[in-house]
Parts: C-alpha cells; sequence; structure tokens
C-alpha cells in the first residue's frame, strides 16, 4: 500500500472494543493498536457474580494481550492522558505519542465518589470494576467475623452488588449487616413496580436494611455520617451513584455532554476521525442509560465503521433499542427479571443468565477462533 499501512488505535479495553478486536480480520493495509492500563480487562455482567462467589477472578477478566495476538493487534500498556489531533497522536501517561490515522475510543466510566468529606479516603467505587474486585478480594481475606458494609447508591447496581456481598459473607458463615443507603425517597429507579417489589423482598431475605431520603455528610474510617446525625457503622464502604466520566477528556477538544463525548449514528464525535462507544459517550440523537447492553450492540456498527474511514467506504447507523432486558442477580442463584414493567424471578432467570454470560465470555478464550 502507498504510503505504507494506515493506524486504527482503540484508546481503551471496553467491550465494545474487545468486540471489535474479536470481529477484526487483519490486512496488511491496516496496523491495529489497542491501548489499556491491564493485558486483561472486566467483564461488568459476571461482577455481581464474582462479589458472590460464583465466579473466580479469571473466569469474569477478558485476556486483552490473547486476543489482540489472535488479531494481529499490538497491545500497549498505558493509559491514554489526552489527543493531539492536528498532529494525530494519542498521548500517553507513560510519555508515548501514538499515531493514529482513526481512533475510537472506549475507556469506560468511574462510580461517582461522592462530594463529601473522607469519600475519597474512605470509600471504594464500584468503577472501575478491577480497582473494586481488588479491594473486596482483600476486604474478604481478613474480614471481621460480624462485617459492616455500607453501600451509597439505592439504583439497580447497587442493591445487586448489596445483596451480593451479603451472600458471599453469608455463606462464608459471617453475620454481615449491611446497609444501602439513597439519597432519593424511592430505591430502585428505571425499574417497573413488579420488579421493585421483588428486589425489596429479597433484600429483606438477606436482611439488607435500606435507607432511603438519606443525605451523606461524610465518610468515615469506620462508618458513615448522615445528614440527621445518625452513624452507620461500617468496615467496607461501596460507592455506586452515578457516573464520571474521564477526567482527560475534558482538554480534547471534542463535544462532550456533561463530560461524556457526544456522538451520532456513526458512533464519530465532532471530529470525523475518531469514534467513542460504551460508557464514555453520549449518543446525541437517541440517549440512553449507561449499560452494558449498549456497548455490545455498538461492537458491531463501530466495527463496520471503523473499516469505512479507513478504508473510504459509507458509514452505518447505530440504532439502539428504546428499552431492553435487565436481568438482575439476587446473590444466590436466583435472578429477577424487567422489561417493559413485566417481572420474572426465580433459579431458572439465573441459569439462563449465567449462560449468556459464559458465551459472552468463550468469545475471548485463548482457544477461541
Amino acid at each position: 500500500m502507498e504510503g505504507g499501512p494506515r493506524d486504527l488505535v482503540l484508546i481503551g479495553g471496553g467491550h465494545a472494543h474487545a468486540l471489535v478486536l474479536h470481529g477484526w480480520v487483519p490486512t496488511p493495509e491496516v496496523r491495529v493498536t489497542l491501548v489499556n492500563p491491564n493485558p486483561t480487562a472486566p467483564y461488568t455482567g459476571m461482577l455481581p457474580g464474582h462479589v458472590a462467589g460464583h465466579y473466580s477472578r479469571d473466569e469474569m477478566m477478558i485476556d486483552l494481550a490473547a486476543l489482540a495476538g489472535r488479531r494481529g493487534a499490538r497491545l500497549v500498556l498505558d493509559r491514554a492522558t489526552g489527543l493531539d489531533r492536528a498532529a494525530r497522536r494519542v498521548l500517553l501517561a507513560g510519555g508515548e505519542a501514538l499515531p493514529y490515522d482513526v481512533a475510537s475510543i472506549d475507556v469506560g466510566i468511574s462510580s461517582d465518589l461522592p462530594s463529601v468529606p473522607g469519600a475519597a479516603e474512605h470509600a471504594v467505587a464500584a468503577k472501575p470494576l478491577g480497582s473494586y474486585a481488588d479491594r473486596w478480594d482483600r476486604f474478604l481475606a481478613s474480614r471481621p467475623a460480624d462485617p459492616r458494609l455500607v453501600v451509597i447508591g439505592g439504583g439497580t447496581g447497587g442493591v445487586e452488588l448489596a445483596m451480593a456481598s451479603a451472600f458471599r459473607l453469608r455463606s462464608a458463615g459471617a453475620r454481615p449487616r449491611v446497609t444501602v443507603i439513597e439519597r432519593a425517597d424511592t430505591a430502585l429507579p428505571g425499574l417497573g413496580d413488579g420488579a421493585r417489589r421483588a428486589l425489596l423482598a429479597r433484600m429483606a431475605r438477606l436482611d439488607i436494611r435500606l435507607l432511603t431520603g438519606a443525605e451523606v455528610e461524610r465518610i468515615e474510617s469506620g462508618g458513615v455520617i448522615l445528614a440527621d446525625g445518625a452513624r452507620i457503622a461500617s468496615d467496607f464502604t461501596l460507592t455506586v451513584a452515578g457516573a464520571r466520566p474521564q477526567k482527560w477528556l475534558e482538554d480534547t477538544g471534542l463535544a462532550l455532554e456533561r463530560g461524556f463525548v457526544r456522538v451520532g449514528p456513526s458512533l464519530q464525535t465532532s471530529d470525523p476521525a475518531i469514534f467513542a462507544a460504551g460508557d464514555c459517550a453520549h449518543l446525541t440523537h437517541a440517549p440512553r442509560p449507561k449499560a452494558g447492553v449498549f456497548a455490545v450492540r455498538e461492537a458491531p456498527v463501530l466495527r463496520r465503521n471503523l473499516q469505512a474511514a479507513l478504508s473510504g467506504g459509507p458509514m452505518r447507523a447505530y440504532r439502539p433499542q428504546r428499552d431492553y432486558l435487565k436481568l438482575i442477580s439476587c446473590g444466590g442463584r436466583v435472578a429477577v427479571a424487567d422489561k417493559f414493567g413485566l417481572r420474572l424471578e426465580g433459579a431458572l432467570l439465573w441459569r439462563w443468565k449465567d449462560r449468556i454470560d459464559r458465551r459472552f465470555m468463550a468469545q475471548f478464550r485463548p482457544d477461541a477462533p
């Protein structure tokens, strides 16, 4: 090819990029580089199961190094800190600057630590998932006999992780005291009434206390202080409240929406040479909540459009579904399903979710085609 191969740089090892690589057909005309701080990336769908003890750490990790090797891509173990769009360079924390003709961003999000004193020092954010899983594993190795846990955030993610934590500790013979704190007057927004009632009942079976309309004033090493002066003792404080975009995106010059990268139907940003997908992206044409299902559905469109951007072909449009099936695990091997306000629950749903998750991960095994 005249002038040498073109450079595609995938920034971040999120689900969309993992699937793009999985479906990529190597050619001499394109040189693919994946940038990620670690050689593996956690699969969000299995995190509650790992916390509950159903999956090992390895079972929920995507082997990016093996995946890149199978697709003839280079893996750079570093993290992006910026873009030099004029020179078309991806700037890395280690000082390297990677040239690109086309780039894509899939760096995920962080859980939004409450802006209260002590949060950064004494709380653990649910995202990035790898850091949370590390802290959880260390806590399990040295936990007290009667562990006290506080989960800040009464959305689906917070409730699911609270139930997973309670189940894991009970299975180990502990007597946990788990409290979920929700600032709003109602927990589990975005679910139908039937699913909400089912999950509240499951929480009660695990003796999980739910506090709604509760404002966190500060977080200490041994507890959480509420605005009304109440103190909730805690040996492990987890925040699952909101989503925070990566800070470095603010300085890229790309159009943003509350810090998230704005993309259109083609998943292109305001710079047509740069794409974005997953939780770090904001779909301007069809805003959706931050959920892994959208990253997975974006991947085929993203792959085709990256190829089109490199070769000059036509772009395809990503049209997200209006609603999606929510399968929420309840600590043990039981799940609640919710879609369009309809609710189902039971062990069969958990087995179905387990098959879905294992089938997804099977794509990335070292022996996968």
